[in-house]
């Protein structure tokens, strides 16, 4: 039962990960923690161990929509690579923090960062994207397949920064850190909102498998829970990805909000209260 339970957490984590470059971790996550802890419906889940599945799960979403964004030319691989240089240190400082974390502060600080990515989806719609980044930086184009020329870029110094401070959020708490830069991509970076989605999942993949070596080494990760984790995740990032062409996000975004804003509000709870 509990691999079934599993295998439909990682269908539905690959599906909306990799539909709006988020890598699915801020699914998987909170609720393999309510099911396997509240309801006590998986064995053996502790905040370490389902951070060490979650990394192991992103290296195939990630691997998984990385490839079908490249068949549609949208993942800027040079970018990812700056981007993954600046998250890399970052991933392995948050990796050790997390072997210390008692599962209330596991989910005070969780629900804190829910809370924050949710608000980071409802404003982004209405800000405006900020030009003096791709103004003082390294410039970079897209054409896409309406041949308009997109132009985006970003000082690579504060590029470095950003991502460092994603890269410990994501070895802290097992998350694929595109629920973060996707935004900082759109409106501080300017970049075309699918490139900065397949842009995301290169860095997640890349990110994932230096954060899996790290939870692998420190004893984190799960083997059996993978068997069903892993072709669900890497289906459901196919589809995700397909569905990320086809179609508006836009109201996937709206049910995400409110999902991570109630999955915040009541990790927070649990972390004071429970």
């Amino acid at each position: 039962m509990e691999y079934l339970i599993l295998a439909m957490i990682a269908l539905a984590s690959g599906i909306i990960g990799a539909l709006v470059g988020l890598g699915g971790g801020v699914i998987l996550v909170p609720a393999t923690l309510f099911i396997g802890i509240n309801l006590e419906l998986i064995d053996g889940i502790t905040p370490q161990i389902v951070v060490g599945l979650s990394v192991i799960m992103m290296i195939f979403t990630g691997l998984s929509s990385t490839l079908f964004f490249m068949k549609k030319k949208t993942v800027d691989f040079k970018s990812g690579l700056i981007f993954f240089a600046g998250s890399a240190p970052g991933t392995i400082i948050g990796a050790f923090v997390n072997k210390n974390l008692a599962l209330s502060s596991f989910n005070l600080y969780f629900g804190i960062l829910l809370i924050i990515l949710a608000t980071l989806l409802l404003v982004k719609e209405y800000l405006k994207p900020v030009k003096w980044f791709v103004e003082h930086g390294t410039k970079r184009k897209f054409i896409d397949q309406m041949g308009h020329v997109h132009t985006y870029g970003y000082p690579i110094w504060f590029a470095l920064l950003l991502t460092f401070s994603v890269g410990f959020a994501s070895g802290l708490f097992g998350i694929g850190g595109g629920s973060i830069i996707v935004p900082a991509m759109i409106l501080l970076f300017v970049f075309p909102p699918h490139v900065a989605v397949g842009t995301s999942m290169f860095m997640v993949f890349l990110s994932a498998i230096l954060n899996s070596v790290t939870h692998i080494s420190l004893g984190n990760v799960p083997w059996l829970y993978t068997i069903p984790v892993i072709p669900a995740a890497y289906i459901g990032a196919k589809i995700g990805a397909y569905l990320n062409q086809k179609m508006n996000s836009k109201t996937l975004v709206v049910a995400l909000r409110m999902i991570l804003l109630l999955l915040g509000v009541r990790s927070i709870v649990d972390g004071i209260w429970g």
